[in-house]
């Protein structure tokens, strides 16, 4: 008797355990109707694929189901009657998941491990922002002096900077979790290598596959290479006549030397452009070099660019776009990207732009 008692109460306890595996994701749609339809999305080659759907019955919509692991996943919304879409991204976990999809800055997804420290992220970041779409708003005001309007400019780029702070923090907070690691996916090309290199150890064992996260572990180390206080990494490739030339024809000569990564399609590489050519007409008659790298796919394309821009200063490229060998060698994984490199060929700057590079050009070049 006492047997078969404690088997029933082995079996009680197994039913138990498996009635509360699996999520449960419960949510609301400002704005919404009973009778319309919620999507549950992943991302598949960067174009959203529906895995699911619910109907909205009386006010809630609810998705149910079981999940090996931890995943990002897109809940998505759009009434027939308008144009705009409401989503939000989660983890989709086992558990009781709490949506909330809203049209302003409220979303929030609560529950479970992951969104509980995902959802802390997002409302410090949906925080700030707000306060960038109210500065932008108000930059349409046509009364505005140009004082004024480069003042909110300036505070937009506070904001974009305290915005990546917070990214930054809660990838180094999550590390060790999927928060951490989907983080480190999305903004590691923002992240110089101070901040990648000690988070790799800390990655678990689970993501040592991941296509990312390969990827990532192979530009830190280039990174390592290629960082400020290393000598320069020689590369070749061709210059826009199809000579071949290298790196080293121009570095660690006795000139500082200014390596610009850089292509024609690279919107905010041509605006940066005239401040370069400012710099070289200042300084290329005291022992100082510009070399441009481009990332162009196009021969036409790089040349007209070189001409309408202004460029006199070497060139060379392999036209290969984002498999440029040089741009890999230096992990350039968002452009423009400058490398600074001193007369015995010795990297002192990584990524200067605008002021920054200039107050540097005046502290290198005498």
């Amino acid at each position: 008797m006492k047997k078969i008692t404690y088997l029933l109460a082995v079996a009680a306890v197994f039913a138990a355990c498996n009635s509360n595996k699996g999520y449960t994701v419960t949510g609301t749609v400002e704005g919404a109707a009973d009778g319309d339809t919620v999507y549950l999305q992943t991302i598949q080659g960067r174009q959203p694929v529906k895995l699911d759907s619910a109907v909205i019955t009386n006010g809630t919509f609810t998705f149910k189901g079981a999940q090996d692991t931890a995943v990002n996943r897109y809940i998505t919304y759009q009434a027939a009657d308008k144009d705009g879409m409401m989503t939000i991204d989660f983890f989709l976990e086992n558990g009781n998941i709490n949506v909330k999809l809203t049209s302003g800055e409220e979303d929030s997804a609560t529950g479970t491990p992951s969104n509980d420290a995902y959802q802390e992220i997002r409302t410090q970041l949906n925080g700030l922002n707000s306060q960038m779409m109210a500065i932008y708003n108000s930059m349409s005001d046509t009364t505005l002096t140009d004082e004024q309007r480069e003042a909110k400019g300036k505070e937009m780029e506070a904001l974009e900077n305290k915005m990546m702070e917070v990214t930054k923090a809660g990838i180094q907070k999550n590390i060790t979790n999927p928060v951490g690691v989907h983080l480190l996916k999305q903004n590691f090309y923002y992240m110089d290598v101070a901040d990648l290199d000690p988070l790799m150890p800390q990655i678990p064992a689970a993501y040592e596959n991941d296509e990312i996260i390969v990827k990532i572990k192979d530009n830190v180390e280039k990174m390592k290479a290629t960082a400020v206080g290393q000598k320069f990494t020689d590369f070749e490739m061709q210059t826009p006549e199809g000579k071949t030339v290298k790196l080293s024809d121009y570095v660690g000569k006795g000139k500082v030397v200014l390596v610009d990564f850089w292509a024609s399609w690279c919107g905010p590489c041509r605006r940066e452009m005239p401040n370069l050519v400012e710099a070289y007409a200042q300084y290329k008659n005291k022992n100082f070099e510009i070399v441009g790298v481009s990332l162009d796919q196009s021969a036409d394309s790089w040349k007209e660019a070189i001409e309408k821009l202004n460029i006199t200063w070497p060139q060379m490229s392999d036209l290969k776009y984002w498999n440029c060998e040089g741009a890999k060698l230096y992990a350039v994984s968002s452009i423009p990207h400058t490398v600074l490199i001193d007369g015995d060929g010795t990297i002192i700057a990584r990524g200067l732009h605008g002021d920054g590079l200039q107050q540097k050009l005046v502290e290198v070049i005498k």
